[in-house]
């Protein structure tokens, strides 16, 4: 970076900590988010989209005085969101999963509106220096995510949290579609998607007498068998599919041992496999399915791709479940 850029990149720094510590930040009071989920308020609007507008989120309230072009979204699920509803995205957190690149699920929106959009430094650490010289005119990020530095953020931007990720993806796009004007494409997406889950799952059920769908992840930990309250069990749910007993449950995930490997059985079991560096993941998935346990499991197995049914948390991830959903069975994808 030139020594101008550097100094410029300082100052902005300085400013924001100026502004966060004296409280001048007034467009951000925090307060108790309201129970009944987002919510916005329009103040003398410019334009036919009813900004400037007032947001409801989990730190409190935030003013947007205009629609939003430039958004940096530090969480992978909310970059989707903002892409999924025409916004331009400039920047995003790197992660294990996708590092510093936007991933290929996205489509022709990473040339488009995303075509601009940089890194701004892990999703554990984001870099305040990298945003501000991104002069975003909207932040997105979750409480769980980065909570303690909320105040600094919104000094640089308007800035909307959700209070969690992954099993609130579908409340998150309904947040980030009032934040950016969109409202009414928010829930026009997921009705469609609902549409769609509902339509392939019907057919599945038809065709195959209401299967039992099994969810296994390979991680470089214990292995993983996908409940309810997870995003790929959300679209079974949404898809009307069974679960078996194990994972027919309102929690996360269930971790098992090689020796509860049997808790897996169901109709038809879709297998991930996490890609960590050190390719623990794929020594436990060859150990486990060479295993005697493994062999005793009756029902059809699918690798699927690990990058779609776990890293996503949004709809277009979700659209890709279906696919896989789709193809195992035989039925109509329901791609219109």
């Amino acid at each position: 970076m030139a020594v101008r850029q550097m100094a410029v990149v300082t100052a902005a720094v300085l400013a924001v900590a100026a502004l966060v510590g004296c409280g001048a930040n007034t467009t951000n009071e925090p307060h108790e988010p309201a129970a009944e989920g987002p919510t916005a308020s329009a103040s003398a609007p410019d334009d036919a989209a009813g900004f400037p507008l007032t947001v409801k989120h989990a730190m409190g309230e935030t003013t947007i005085p205009a629609k939003p072009k430039r958004v940096v979204a530090l969480d992978a699920s909310m970059v989707d969101d903002a892409l999924l509803l025409g916004t331009p995205v400039v920047g995003f957190t790197s992660y294990r999963a996708i590092g510093d690149e936007l991933p290929e699920y996205l489509g022709d929106a990473r040339d488009t509106l995303a075509k601009d959009a940089q890194s701004v430094g892990t999703l554990e650490e984001p870099s305040l220096e990298k945003i501000i010289a991104l002069q975003p005119d909207l932040i997105l990020s979750a409480k769980v995510r980065h909570e303690k530095i909320y105040d600094k953020l919104s000094a640089i931007a308007p800035t909307v949290f959700s209070e969690t990720t992954g099993p609130s993806w579908k409340k998150n796009i309904e947040l980030i579609g009032t934040a950016l004007g969109e409202e009414t494409k928010a829930k026009d997406e997921l009705a469609r998607y609902e549409k769609r889950a509902k339509a392939i799952g019907d057919a599945i059920n038809a065709k195959a007498g209401n299967p039992t769908i099994s969810v296994v992840r390979f991680v470089d930990g214990p292995t993983r068998l996908y409940q309810k309250a997870s995003f790929s069990g959300i679209v079974l749910q949404d898809a009307g599919l069974a679960r078996p007993k194990a994972q027919d449950v309102e929690d996360f995930a269930l971790e098992i041992s090689a020796e509860e490997t049997l808790k897996a059985e169901a109709d038809d079991i879709f297998v991930t496999t996490y890609a960590d560096e050190a390719g623990v993941s794929a020594k436990t998935k060859g150990q486990i399915q060479g295993g005697a346990l493994w062999k005793k499991l009756q029902g059809r197995v699918h690798e699927v791709q690990d990058t779609l049914w776990m890293t996503p948390c949004s709809i277009q991830g979700a659209e890709y479940i279906l696919d896989d959903l789709a193809k195992a069975f035989e039925v109509d994808p329901q791609r219109g």
